[in-house]
């Protein structure tokens, strides 16, 4: 069960709160509560989508069912496993960060607790993609994550993100990201699995290059100096 308080908004409630937060989140994106709230009031229909394709995946549909959340009470064990694995690659990640898995927003404008969690496991298995990806978390990093996570779920936000991310580049980092991140965001987001129908927590213990290999992810390029 998603914890969450639902909040039931009208279509002018609903327009009113994807204009405030895409400029809230533009002003400053380290808003995490923010782009929460435009992602869910702009992506019903994308998220409805990633529904069925779940529901017609068995792994899936294994997720949608057993609903496993990425917090720490359920993916603490990751910490112990193996250097090799991909379990202990998240909690390297996460460790050398100082992130908490229990740090999302909570999902609040969701009509469905199947949709809601659908938006949160989206939100949850974001700092996994990072890892499968090996993407670092400055701002090209996670403009190249959005681009992956347009192509895999359709979220105007994801596109909204990019474009704001983009826009504070310096020209350096301009340049950077359209000769080497972008190109090979775009070609990384369409070849690999469908992401979403993916039951992480039951991969944790296998080698991470294994299962990269397995559901098609291409590791982010080395940038030359």
């Amino acid at each position: 069960m998603i914890e969450r308080a639902r909040i039931k908004l009208s279509p002018w409630q609903q327009a009113a709160v994807a204009v405030g937060s895409a400029v809230g989140a533009l002003l400053d994106p380290r808003r995490a509560d923010l782009i929460a709230a435009l992602g869910e009031t702009t992506g019903k229909p994308a998220f409805e989508r990633v529904l069925e394709r779940m529901r017609r995946s068995p792994e899936g549909r294994a997720v949608l069912i057993e609903r496993p959340r990425v917090i720490s009470a359920k993916v603490g064990h990751a910490w112990d496993l193996p250097e090799n694995t991909f379990g202990a690659a998240y909690a390297r990640f996460m460790g050398s960060r100082n992130f908490s898995p229990d740090d999302r927003p909570p999902v609040r404008f969701m009509d469905t607790d199947e949709l809601a969690y659908v938006a949160m496991r989206a939100r949850e298995v974001h700092d996994l993609w990072h890892t499968l990806f090996g993407l670092p978390t400055n701002l090209i990093g996670e403009s190249a994550l959005k681009v992956i996570e347009f192509e895999q779920m359709h979220l105007p936000m994801c596109l909204l993100s990019v474009v704001g991310g983009t826009s504070r580049f310096n020209a350096k980092q301009r340049k950077l990201f359209f000769q080497h991140y972008f190109p090979w965001a775009v070609k990384a987001g369409f070849q690999c699995t469908d992401l979403m129908c993916v039951y992480y927590e039951q991969h944790f213990h296998e080698d991470l290059e294994d299962v990269r290999r397995k559901w098609g992810v291409i590791p982010a390029p080395t940038v030359p100096k």
